[in-house]
């Protein structure tokens, strides 16, 4: 058989075919469902024309129909594009205009608000869930039709383990999405080495209120799937109190979260105090896990085991932290994942061997992705000559520190590290001094353009509940402790940091509140 990513379910419909795979909304459904039902999508992509290697946009969130549909492109060989639901017009517009997409499948909501657009944009065909008469065009077609339909006899899609099984945009947050291209190799290879490590097991329930269309929360089904583990799908994670009951209710044993999302449910948790024994493992990625966050982990959760966890979508998964270490080696994101090699460089290419030196982090292994879709110039700045001829590594443009155990830890991406009167300054390493302090919440910092320094330091806090300490204490606690260029030069109190759709701090929405900050006569003045 040759080794495509559909064979993880091809497998688990074999072997557990009437056990659940997936929960959502109420309903259940069995691996078998969902090998039936993407069977009967995929012979209707290609009864529609799909070919090996078009593309297909999949614009649903979080639900069973994205699952189903997932697996259905793969079978017709076709290549999956996972979108985000929150985004804007203009971003699905490049997206379908730079992919050349020739299908798209997405809600009767999504269709409604962009009817225009896709209606005139070089889509051959719109699935459309949840279909409605007042939407008519001769683009759309009912995804529940087409779902129950015969369609004939599926045929093979002669696909390779070399071909694309998606293409993933980035967020685009210093400039226009980049499709980052991952192989039916590149995605096999990552899923065994998270599973290698992780060790889902087919007793496990997987709470996913992380986006599918984010790598993280897509993996979190593509794992489920191939081990045999049952996903509990939710929309979102925007009411802690609902995901903290479904835990007791579904008996969740395995938890994926970023940090804000284990705020919340602490946060929310102390006023119920919840029995959540059944979780026994929980994972994070996406954004590293403060001190703070790692207690409320523990007080949420009594008997887990915690992974910490970090990558990019260019290569899935860099390292992971065994959860033995996360006592003694907190602030580390780990070492490398089974099947893949890391190692530093200084600005002149050259690999460091001196622990605790900040250089660039390079990633070896199956999971670095093939480049950037029609970007050559982008992708040759990413993916530089490996050890062998013709083989390539993917430069990550992350600053990091080796230490004498060969822990990695992270310090800032290239693009984010701030110059601070002449010196770089990491921003992480100014947020986990301020974060240590016991009355603050959670901290981001930033920087601001300053006529003496080049840069300032612009920190926003986020305090504990109940507690109380002003911007000149926390000032002075970081004046007592850090060297003076690593010391805020503007600190603001806010209430909450606000949240990109994946969970992560919108860090360009507080760079602009900041600039607004300094920009203000009345507040022109540091603190």
């Amino acid at each position: 058989m040759i080794p495509t990513l559909q064979n993880f379910l091809e497998a688990s419909a074999h072997t557990y075919s009437h056990k659940t795979a997936v929960s959502f909304s109420g309903n259940s459904y069995t691996f078998l469902d969902i090998q039936k039902q993407s069977d009967i999508l995929a012979t209707y992509f290609q009864k529609q024309g799909v070919q090996r290697g078009d593309r297909i946009v999949l614009l649903l969130g979080n639900t069973i129909e994205t699952v189903i549909s997932f697996w259905a492109i793969l079978k017709a060989g076709a290549i999956v594009i996972p979108v985000g639901t929150e985004l804007k017009p203009s971003k699905i517009e490049y997206i379908l205009d730079d992919s050349g997409a020739t299908l798209l499948i997405t809600t009767n909501k999504i269709a409604l608000q962009n009817s225009t657009l896709l209606a005139n944009s070089a889509l051959t065909e719109i699935l459309v869930v949840d279909k409605s008469e007042e939407l008519i065009h001769e683009k759309f077609t009912s995804y529940q039709k087409v779902s129950i339909a015969n369609h004939g006899q599926k045929q093979a899609s002669r696909l390779i383990s070399k071909d694309l099984a998606a293409i993933i945009y980035t967020s685009g947050s210093t400039g226009e999405p980049k499709g980052v291209m991952l192989s039916h190799e590149n995605m096999i290879a990552a899923t065994n080495s998270l599973n290698a490590y992780l060790g889902y097991q087919n007793s496990d329930k997987v709470l996913c209120a992380l986006p599918l269309s984010f790598d993280y929360g897509l993996y979190q089904m593509i794992m489920s799937i191939s081990t045999g583990a049952e996903l509990v799908l939710e929309k979102e994670f925007t009411w802690p109190i609902f995901l903290l009951k479904k835990i007791i209710k579904e008996h969740i044993t395995i938890v994926p979260a970023v940090p804000t999302m284990v705020m919340l449910l602490h946060e929310q948790n102390k006023k119920y105090q919840f029995d959540l024994q059944s979780v026994r493992a929980v994972t994070n990625t996406g954004a590293a896990l403060t001190q703070s966050n790692i207690q409320m982990v523990k007080e949420l959760f009594p008997k887990t085991s915690i992974f910490s966890m970090y990558g990019l979508t260019e290569c899935k998964r860099c390292t992971y932290l065994p959860p033995a270490e996360i006592d003694t080696k907190p602030a580390s994101v780990g070492i490398a994942i089974p099947n893949t090699e890391l190692w530093l460089v200084d600005e002149n290419n050259q690999k460091i061997t001196t622990p605790n030196t900040i250089g660039q982090l390079v990633i070896r292994g199956a999971t670095v992705m093939q480049g950037y879709w029609k970007k050559p110039e982008k992708t040759a700045e990413k993916l530089k000559e490996g050890i062998y001829p013709n083989e390539k590594v993917l430069y990550t443009g992350d600053y990091c520190t080796l230490d004498e155990d060969g822990y990695l830890y992270f310090k800032a991406r290239m693009d984010q590290m701030i110059n601070s009167r002449g010196i770089k300054v990491s921003p992480k390493e100014v947020e986990d001094f301020i974060g240590a302090i016991p009355q603050v919440n959670s901290v981001v910092i930033t920087s601001v353009p300053h006529k003496d320094y080049g840069e300032a330091l612009f920190a926003f806090v986020v305090l504990n509940e109940e507690t109380m300490i002003t911007k000149s204490e926390i000032l002075k606690v970081c004046a007592e402790s850090l060297e003076t260029y690593k010391v805020p030069e503007y600190l603001n109190i806010i209430a909450s940091i606000p949240k990109t759709p994946n969970g992560k701090f919108n860090i360009l929405s507080l760079k602009e509140q900041a600039l607004d900050f300094i920009n203000s006569d009345a507040n022109a003045m540091p603190v």
